[in-house]
């Protein structure tokens, strides 16, 4: 994966990490409050069915005491022990006293005018029998709830199954519904019909309509449900005030993530991971500026300098990214890519012209990398060119401790490369450092070129080559005034401007072979 790809995969994932905090913080604060909503509503319900079971209970206890009656029905005696139950037991309106299912006398009335029960709606597990019904001796249309056992029937008014007060400080609403029926006999709001059928028949145990929440309780020995509902706007203020704690913790959390990848993506675009993502993306160019025999004028071979493209067209300057790569260990990758362009672009010549050769510069580094010898001899087999064609160029720094960096120069020179030193006399030179180097060429820097008519130090470093038998090669050649003088003073050969700049692969071997034509 190359950096850009990097750069922008680390830029989806900075975009993710500020957004998934926040969003979390919102949805936790949404959901912690929409929690805290329902298990309110959850409490109030629970509440409701101790209320009903409180009810229904204390209707069951009346029964009990009832049928342990032994008197006359209906006599006065009777008439007074049916009134004390439903004085003394506050959830009871009415009790009746029944002779096959007709009620013959109640609390309310001596002798009953109420029709006769049809069978009970359900009997329960320990053997009431239950109807919501709209009979009793007042006449009043409204459905109540009847709980019978033995000769005994008590009325108990459903609302009292609901009675019960919220806790919070919204209001909530409570509605009892017969499962079976779908009949609401209990309720302190109208309750919806659509909204039961939808929460019974898809057997939901809590809803969002119309901006209400409902939560549903199943009492199953009496086959009613409790509906309990609530409008939703305390729930949005819940949720904002949770948004106030979760979301400076979300902002925290996204700026911590940011910041961090921030660092990140300023790493992966740090000039080092430029020139990392140019090396493998292959994108450095090589150039060859053409090396001449100063006598005849003929071309001998070239030096590889490497080019760095840019988006805008433009080459970047070795002397920014050489150093670059030198610094942040770069150094042996852009060797290894410089070598495999030379042979991809150059080895068809070469191979064509064996008394030509093409001179590679390597850093100090590349001396120690145990790849270079075996990337060498491998492109030389498959290209079928000459060890002596492929020339190594070292800088004085390269040499700066002969004695560590011999026997790797001896060791290119058995494989039959001839070894240069590059930017001769920039460093602490002298004929003693020479004599410890084992080197085939001295390249004159082209700021002694620059100087040939005021300054003495380039004939001193002529005749030292010349006196430990070195070719030499002058570089940054421009004018033919110094042309003449390196040619009186002995130096074989040379290259510049004067011949010809560095060169793309196709022009340069243009030139050569326009060079290397007899006529």
């Amino acid at each position: 994966m190359t950096t850009r790809h990097l750069v922008s995969l680390v830029t989806g994932v900075l975009i993710i990490a500020v957004l998934i905090p926040i969003c979390l913080s919102v949805w936790l604060a949404h959901r912690q409050a929409e929690d805290t909503f329902v298990e309110a509503l959850d409490r109030y319900s629970e509440r409701v069915l101790i209320r009903a079971e409180r009810v229904v209970g204390q209707g069951k206890m009346a029964l009990n005491q009832l049928n342990e009656f032994q008197d006359v029905p209906c006599s006065h005696e009777h008439l007074l022990q049916m009134r004390r139950v439903a004085y003394s037991l506050r959830y009871v309106q009415e009790v009746m006293y029944v002779d096959d299912q007709k009620p013959v006398c109640s609390s309310l009335e001596q002798v009953s005018n109420a029709a006769r029960f049809p069978p009970p709606a359900r009997v329960t597990v320990d053997g009431y029998s239950a109807w919501l019904t709209q009979q009793n001796d007042l006449g009043f249309k409204r459905f109540m709830l009847v709980l019978g056992k033995g000769h005994y029937m008590v009325v108990i008014d459903p609302a009292s199954l609901i009675d019960v007060i919220p806790f919070g400080t919204w209001p909530i609403e409570a509605a009892l519904v017969g499962e079976d029926s779908n009949v609401v006999f209990a309720s302190s709001n109208p309750l919806k019909l659509d909204v039961w059928r939808q929460l019974h028949d898809e057997r939901l145990t809590q809803l969002q309509h119309k901006g209400s929440m409902y939560v549903v309780k199943n009492v199953p020995e009496l086959r009613y449900a409790v509906v309990t509902w609530a409008s939703l706007e305390p729930l949005k203020e819940s949720w904002h005030r949770q948004l106030l704690f979760w979301l400076p913790f979300g902002a925290l959390i996204s700026i911590m993530a940011a910041a961090f990848i921030m660092r990140v993506l300023r790493r992966l675009q740090s000039p080092r991971y430029r020139l990392l993502d140019a090396i493998n993306a292959r994108e450095l160019v090589v150039h060859y500026q053409p090396i001449v025999a100063l006598d005849s004028g003929k071309i001998t071979g070239a030096e590889a300098l490497v080019r760095w493209p840019q988006p805008d067209g433009s080459m970047l300057s070795p002397n920014i990214f050489i150093p670059l790569a030198e610094q942040t260990g770069l150094t042996t990758r852009l060797t290894r890519l410089v070598v495999e362009k030379v042979f991809e672009d150059m080895g068809e010549w070469l191979r064509h012209y064996p008394d030509q050769h093409i001179s590679i510069n390597l850093s100090p580094a590349d001396l120690f990398c145990d790849e270079l010898p075996s990337l060498l001899s491998r492109l030389l087999n498959h290209w079928k060119i000459k060890p002596q064609q492929i020339a190594l160029e070292l800088t004085e720094r390269g040499f700066a401790d002969p004695k560590i960096s011999a026997p790797a120069v001896a060791s290119l020179r058995r494989s039959g490369h001839p070894v240069y030193i590059d930017d001769f006399g920039t460093g602490y030179s002298s004929l003693s450092y020479l004599q410890d180097l084992d080197v085939d060429t001295l390249k004159i820097d082209k700021s002694f070129v620059d100087a040939l008519e005021y300054k003495n130090v380039t004939p001193h470093i002529i005749e030292m080559a010349k006196s430990l038998n070195m070719a030499m090669v002058a570089e940054g050649i421009e004018t033919e005034g110094q042309l003449e003088w390196l040619r009186r003073h002995g130096v074989q050969y040379g290259q510049g401007w004067l011949y010809s700049k560095a060169l793309s692969k196709v022009e340069f071997i243009m030139w050569a072979e326009i060079n290397l034509d007899p006529e």
